[in-house]
């Protein structure tokens, strides 16, 4: 039996594999323990039947997505080095430039026609705002380097995400797969919070299904993106919440968890919000298929289990437990 969590005024659901239920203990005034158990949510063998349909098209996306991230690195790379070769190119040529300004003015001091068109030329130099162009030249050059590198590592992250399933777990470096998927995931989240991640150093290489993973990941962090944008915080002054990725390293398990500090999951439908289609969202704008597919990938395919936290006005934390091998099972 794992060790009961500290008690609070939000509500604590946990999702654990058939045969691990805890006894039910009847909840008190001032705390919900709702045990969800696999039973109570795949009744239908959705997922074999239809959310099946759902995974093809997220796979179809994924191969879709690499082939772009391919198309999109090669301009982007001679783009690089082009750029580079004109920052080289300028510093040298602008070095140039002083160096004739030199000779230019130790002419002018000489005197006689010689000197005058020393200072017809320095004039002319001086028209053209050379110490502004100076500045200003190495500071776009470097902006435009920035932002290529920018559209390098997401089209890197773009290549990582969208790599091919496998069919046999892998040892996965969680807190990789998690910052790719932080990177793809930005625009869902950057105009409404701020993500930070904290990562536990302990934490080992993670057998695991890693596309699989990073699907979980990804659909935790837009659930949270979506749940601060529609809080009444959000609307009425355009605040920004926050997002926060941890892992923690527990012993036989890794954990990860994604919290925001939205307004936290109605107490009426926190049992339902892992069905399939269940989905409080306006019609067009949610499918009711992200958290059941992580029900699915976390607890039938990783042997996992599922713990959320919430409460009203304290945001929500959902926290994922993958199991580690035994130490007596590796050879």
């Amino acid at each position: 039996m794992r060790k009961a969590q500290k008690e609070d005024k939000g509500a604590c659901v946990r999702l654990v594999k058939e045969g691990l239920s805890p006894p039910r203990a009847a909840p008190d005034v001032h705390e919900d323990r709702v045990f969800v158990e696999r039973a109570q949510i795949e009744s239908a063998d959705w997922f074999e039947n239809v959310g099946s349909v759902g995974l093809s098209r997220l796979q179809m996306l994924g191969r879709l997505a690499q082939g772009i991230a391919h198309e999109i690195n090669t301009p982007t790379q001679f783009i690089g080095d082009n750029t580079t070769f004109l920052r080289d190119s300028f510093a040298e040529a602008f070095g140039l430039i002083g160096q004739l300004m030199a000779h230019l003015l130790e002419i002018q001091g000489l005197g006689g026609p010689a000197g005058e068109a020393a200072r017809r030329a320095l004039d002319g130099m001086a028209e053209t705002d050379l110490d502004y162009l100076g500045v200003e030249i190495p500071r776009a050059i470097h902006q435009s380097l920035e932002g290529v590198e920018r559209i390098s590592n997401i089209v890197s992250a773009m290549k990582n995400f969208s790599h091919p399933a496998a069919d046999v777990k892998t040892l996965t470096d969680l807190h990789r797969a998690i910052n790719t998927t932080i990177l793809v995931s930005q625009n869902e989240w950057k105009y409404s919070a701020t993500l930070s991640a904290e990562f536990d150093p302990n934490v080992p290489l993670v057998p695991c299904f890693p596309c699989e993973v990073s699907q979980v990941v990804l659909n935790l962090i837009v659930n949270a993106a979506h749940a601060i944008a529609a809080s009444p915080a959000r609307v009425a002054g355009g605040a920004f919440g926050k997002i926060t990725v941890r892992t923690q390293l527990h012993p036989g398990e890794v954990e990860i968890a994604v919290a925001d500090d939205g307004p936290g999951i109605p107490r009426e439908i926190q049992q339902r919000i892992f069905e399939p289609f269940f989905t409080t969202k306006p019609v067009g704008k949610g499918t009711g298929q992200g958290l059941a597919i992580v029900h699915k990938i976390v607890i039938e395919h990783h042997g996992g289990w599922i713990l959320f936290e919430t409460g009203p006005d304290r945001g929500t934390t959902f926290r994922i437990f993958l199991p580690l091998p035994r130490p007596d099972s590796i050879h």
